[in-house]
């Protein structure tokens, strides 16, 4: 029997990797919706593809043009019209590849439903971690990590978490990683949307570049493997071919190698706890020559520190730093701020914020909508 999947955020990179990996395996899937932010036409296309049950945008101001595009076809918008599909009764599992914290609603009404959730959606687990992991904790829901790098320790830890010393997360370390303060200031949007080894869309590639998708890393891997942030650490990997590490209490390693495709940890999220032949190139371990790894710098990066402090602060703190970010990179991608001013400007709304502990959802929201306001208030070019 095939596997009944929703997509949100099928549009974007995550989004059209999952459904490339469904044309690979058309006798083990089907798809039962498929959700995207704006690009109508886009969707409009792949609805005609996979004739879905249900399709969704996220933009209410989308859906006159998306219904024009498909007559009679069901259809929802907005927020809630996306967290009504993540719980669709067909559905047995849900990927959650949309960027931002519109994921947040999603993969809780997906995970009230007890379905199996696909996450690629960092800003969910870094806003709303605790809220997350308690309610897939109450329903028995499984969670399953998307990301090439929890992706990879999820494989390394299975069976042995009780005997975890240090978590690994490699970074390839971004475009920059060997540009001085004084060049990293004169960076581009077009310079920083380079990325050297992923294929990736605008905003986590940016962060990429300021190694914030590192530290937004941290966090996820705090809340998906139970462990403390000084059980946490980045290492630069340039090669993008070790994807990330667990080190054991007994001195051993195990970590996931392979090429820098995410399709095939988004299989692996989709199949297991099978594994099936995957649509992307082999590792030839002879081609490799070395493979180098370095320690972050955080006195150039410093938007990695910052991720560690909101952590570890915890509350309402990671909330406001990602929104912060968020609006941040688009200030940067508009040319209205600089690369070096992103983690300058998350600092100073962090440094402003009261955090609330153990927030609710209501006042995670408020939370994130206060951080962006402050954001606005302090001004760009």
């Amino acid at each position: 029997m095939r596997q009944k999947v929703v997509i949100i955020g099928c549009t974007g990179s995550i989004g059209e990797q999952a459904l490339d990996v469904v044309r690979q395996h058309p006798d083990r899937f089907q798809v039962v919706g498929l959700a995207a932010g704006r690009r109508g036409e886009r969707l409009a296309e792949l609805a005609r593809e996979f004739a879905p049950q249900v399709v969704g945008v996220g933009s209410e101001h989308s859906y006159p043009a998306l219904r024009r595009l498909l007559p009679g076809m069901e259809m929802v918008a907005g927020e809630e019209g996306l967290a009504w599909m993540a719980a669709l009764p067909a559905a047995d599992t849900v990927l959650v590849a949309v960027t931002g914290v519109v994921g947040i609603l999603p993969t809780l009404a997906a995970l009230q439903a007890g379905k199996r959730v696909a996450l690629a959606n960092k800003e969910t687990l870094v806003a709303a971690g605790d809220l997350v992991m308690r309610l897939a904790a109450e329903r028995q829901a499984l969670l399953l990590p998307v990301d090439s790098e929890h992706s990879a320790i999820f494989q390394c830890l299975e069976g042995e978490e009780e005997y975890v010393r240090q978590l690994w997360l490699t970074a390839s370390g971004g475009p920059f990683r060997d540009l001085g303060p004084e060049e990293l200031r004169r960076v581009t949007p077009e310079m920083a949307l380079q990325h050297p080894t992923w294929n990736m869309g605008p905003k986590i590639t940016i962060d990429s570049a300021t190694l914030m998708n590192k530290g937004l890393e941290v966090i996820e891997a705090h809340h998906l493997f139970g462990v403390e942030y000084d059980q946490i650490a980045v290492v630069i990997h340039p090669r993008s071919i070790v994807h990330s590490l667990v080190e054991f209490v007994d001195g051993a390693f195990i970590g996931h190698l392979g090429v820098p495709d995410m399709r095939i940890p988004i299989q692996y999220a989709l199949s297991y706890p099978e594994r099936w032949p995957a649509p992307a190139p082999r590792l030839d371990l002879t081609a490799l020559g070395s493979l180098d790894f370095y320690a972050p710098d955080l006195e150039r990066f410093p938007a990695l520190a910052l991720a560690y402090a909101a952590g570890r602060r915890g509350g309402t703190l990671p909330a406001v730093m990602n929104a912060a970010n968020e609006e941040a990179v688009q200030a940067f991608l508009q040319g209205r701020l600089g690369f070096t001013d992103i983690a300058e400007r998350v600092a100073a709304v962090m440094d402003r914020h009261r955090v609330v502990d153990h927030p609710d959802l209501a006042q995670v929201r408020a939370a994130d909508a206060e951080a962006r306001e402050l954001f606005r208030s302090l001004g760009a070019k």
